[in-house]
């Protein structure tokens, strides 16, 4: 483990004093709520964020590359004009982007658990789960900083959301809460997938059709019934319909519970999946 600690540093930042904090008082520790050990591990991802701070690439860049290029590329074509077309797909653009940085969720638990790291962590007298847990509440501030940098660029390219400030705080509430429950998918395909490669494999052939074929480019309405149908009961569809509505000022109560029904459902089925599969494996 010394050896693995030397040529991979940027996966053991400042582990040993994490250890020595979590292993100096066992029946302290022993003591210790669930919420306050994830936030333990949820300060040494950011201590990770700190010393690789090449980590953040994927919430400022691509969050701006991604609305320039669809906006640019296909304002024109789609709505004939690009300040029209950014007012109806900057919704759904702000949440195909935080979808898919839910992904990396996945990659860097894989990256752990590769070198070893996690084997250490299942030894230590905490709540189990409490290096997923914290890893996951610290991608939340990853999903806010990039919805927060896309936002920014659409207000300078022009967009203006008639539901105000209300409207944008609760298009972020839903989407951060989406975001968490799905990157449990990717979590969970972390324990069960072999290496890095074929996680990042299977998570984009998931990822990318629930993202594009999806309402976050078109109106559904001008789809085939064939494909309507798969479109209006995408996951995706539903969280960026009530997100693009609230923004307009135009959401129901039905489309904000549908957008938060269905990130509950996802967390009921994989929350208990996955944790129930890092404790098996922790035995095994």
């Amino acid at each position: 483990m010394d050896q693995l600690s030397e040529k991979n540093p940027d996966t053991v930042v400042h582990k040993e004093s994490l250890f020595n904090h979590l292993s100096s008082n066992e029946q302290q520790v022993k003591g210790t709520n669930a919420f306050v050990s994830s936030l333990i591990f949820g300060k040494r991802a950011l201590l990770r964020i700190k010393h690789v701070p090449e980590q953040l690439i994927d919430i400022t860049i691509l969050p701006i590359i991604i609305l320039l290029m669809f906006t640019y590329l296909f304002g024109g074509a789609v709505a004939g004009s690009t300040s029209d077309y950014l007012q109806f797909v900057f919704p759904g653009v702000l949440a195909m982007t935080v979808t898919m940085l839910t992904m990396y969720t996945g990659v860097d638990l894989k990256r752990d658990i590769e070198k070893g790291v996690f084997d250490r962590f299942r030894t230590l007298p905490i709540w189990l789960p409490s290096p997923l847990v914290g890893a996951l509440f610290v991608d939340i501030l990853r999903y806010l900083v990039a919805a927060m940098i896309m936002a920014s660029l659409g207000f300078i390219l022009g967009f203006r959301p008639d539901g105000g400030l209300t409207g944008m705080l609760l298009s972020f509430a839903l989407l951060l809460f989406f975001a968490f429950c799905l990157s449990w998918i990717w979590t969970l395909l972390a324990l069960v997938l072999k290496t890095e490669k074929s996680l990042i494999m299977v998570s984009t052939i998931f990822i990318v059709p629930f993202t594009f074929v999806s309402n976050v480019f078109v109106d559904p309405g001008t789809l085939p019934s064939w494909l309507q149908g798969f479109v209006d009961m995408n996951p995706i569809s539903i969280v960026v319909n009530a997100i693009r509505d609230s923004m307009n000022g135009i959401v129901t109560m039905a489309q904000i519970g549908g957008g938060f029904l269905v990130s509950i459902i996802i967390a009921a089925v994989f929350v208990p999946l996955t944790i129930h599969l890092y404790q098996h494996k922790s035995k095994g």
